[in-house]
């Protein structure tokens, strides 16, 4: 595979700053994903599945339709290009969404973000497999912080309110399940950004797998939106539909691809342990869901992973 999946781009070297705001435009993304995950809940109680995920696209569209142009200097898209924004919009919009909706619904934020803790490793892998990326031992080591760390909140056992809200245990087993999907999911997205991270600008992504996503969609949305009571949904959902939209659509796609260029793809992977650090804060924090020292405990030790990625060693002379 070509270096170019291996090594930072010159940007992060020559530019100071540079590299740090790469950072923070993966952690931002992956914070604001985080959040919008454990948000769903309360939008899964209201809308339907594919009318919630169809209407998130539409909203989406409308908001990124300067974004369909290509600019003076953008290459026309080529056939391979073309595939792989299919399979971005494929496996990190429309089977995400699905997995990832239907999954928290059946069980909560803070279980979610247990099991989303796994994508870097998840990331790590497939980033070897498919772009060849070398893996240094500091990097397994933060990989190895964050696994641990969310490890550590899958010893909490579910209290026995949080089992009757939910239906009964095995209704939050099959949710867990659909949550791993969409770990795989997010995983194979963060892989394929990185290899359009050189060809195609983060505003032209965002906005093309967003058309791909309401494309595949609109079958299913209609379908829900046929018999839905549209008056019976307050204004505060409405609300939240906007933000969740607008942070899953538009935002923590262009942040993403904003940070890629000058970070490997295994690297950049690292960042998405702010997921479940975001969606297990929000959970606590908005939707009342309970919190134990451990919990407490094993967020601290994922983000020092997180950390120990991004401080470099000095480079020898």
């Amino acid at each position: 595979m070509s270096d170019q999946y291996l090594i930072p781009g010159p940007d992060s070297q020559s530019v100071p700053g540079g590299r740090w705001r790469s950072y923070g435009c993966l952690a931002l993304s992956m914070a604001l994903v985080g959040v919008y995950v454990a948000m769903s809940r309360p939008l899964m109680a209201t809308i339907p599945l594919f009318l919630l995920g169809w209407m998130r696209f539409g909203i989406g569209g409308i908001a990124m339709l300067h974004w369909m142009r290509p600019n003076y200097d953008d290459q026309p898209l080529s056939g391979k290009t073309r595939r792989l924004l299919w399979l971005e919009s494929f496996f990190g919009n429309f089977l995400f969404t699905i997995c990832m909706l239907l999954g928290v619904s059946m069980t909560t934020a803070v279980a979610a973000g247990i099991i989303m803790a796994s994508i870097p490793a998840v990331v790590a892998m497939i980033s070897w497999i498919i772009l060849g990326e070398r893996i240094g031992p500091r990097i397994w080591i933060a990989i190895a912080c964050a696994v641990i760390g969310i490890s550590m909140l899958a010893l909490a056992k579910a209290t026995p309110e949080t089992t009757v809200q939910l239906g009964g245990s095995g209704r939050q087993w099959l949710g867990n399940l659909l949550v791993f999907g969409a770990v795989v999911c997010e995983a194979i997205y963060a892989v394929v950004a990185k290899m359009l991270s050189n060809s195609v600008s983060p505003k032209r992504v965002a906005a093309t797998i967003n058309l791909y996503g309401f494309l595949l969609m609109t079958p299913l949305g209609a379908y829900a939106a046929w018999s839905f009571q549209f008056s019976s949904v307050p204004v505060n959902i409405w609300l939240l539909l906007v933000f969740y939209a607008l942070a899953a659509s538009v935002w923590t796609v262009w942040l993403w691809m904003s940070g890629l260029p000058n970070v490997p793809a295994a690297h950049a992977g690292l960042f998405t342990v702010m997921l479940p650090v975001a969606a297990t804060l929000t959970g606590i924090l908005f939707l009342n869901e309970p919190v134990r020292l451990n919990e407490l405990v094993a967020l601290a030790i994922a983000v020092a992973g997180v950390v120990l990625a991004t401080l470099q060693p000095r480079s020898k002379s």
